[in-house]
């Protein structure tokens, strides 16, 4: 995962390698279930995907979704606002299901 650090107001923070992309050369990251060839394209297609492969909702948190399989320690974080929703959080879900997801440039 790469991108770059920022100083802004006083506050430094990693912004994500295609958003750190200024102007037309910067590439949009998709989240695909490769099985299916499908772009995740909203929470709603995200949730089933994860519930099929034995993921579990969690509501303690109403500023994030979450999602627990029992059967490991890995929890997935992501915000409420899917236009929050970043390549660092598409590398998180790629790497605690192998071989279900990948993330490529649109």
């Amino acid at each position: 995962m790469s991108g770059v650090w920022v100083f802004k107001n006083g506050v430094v923070r990693l912004v994500d390698g295609a958003d750190s992309m200024q102007g037309s050369n910067a590439r949009r990251k998709v989240l695909v279930h490769t099985p299916s060839e499908e772009v995740i394209s909203s929470y709603a297609v995200l949730e089933r995907k994860l519930s099929s492969l034995g993921w579990e909702r969690y509501y303690d948190d109403p500023d994030l979704l979450q999602f627990h399989k029992r059967s490991t320690v890995h929890l997935i974080s992501l915000p409420k606002d899917f236009s929050k929703f970043k390549s660092m959080h598409m590398y998180d879900i790629v790497v605690k299901n192998r071989n279900v997801f990948e993330v490529r440039d649109m």
